[in-house]
């Protein structure tokens, strides 16, 4: 087999890992992002500062969570870009 060929089948795995793993976390993410907003909510004791400071570092962590994801699948495009030419 191409040593080629076998590089460009281990990217292809770790791309498949790494975008199943991002995908977990992300849910993870989502589901403790509800769990706090749904706790801010129900609480007469948080302070509306507190809350803003919480959605704006949800929105933080969003913004970031998805420009790694891009750079990521920027990384994996030019790495298969270049198994593909020949």
């Amino acid at each position: 087999m191409d040593p080629k060929q076998i590089a460009k089948q281990m990217v292809d795995f770790n791309k498949t890992t790494f975008d199943n793993a991002f995908e977990a976390m992300s849910v993870i993410q989502d589901q403790t992002e509800k769990m706090i907003t749904s706790m801010m909510e129900q609480s007469a004791m948080f302070p509306e500062e507190g809350k803003k400071l919480v959605s704006d570092w949800i929105k933080t962590y969003k913004k970031g969570r998805d420009e790694f994801k891009a750079a990521a699948d920027e990384n994996f495009k030019k790495v298969d870009a270049f198994f593909a030419a020949k």
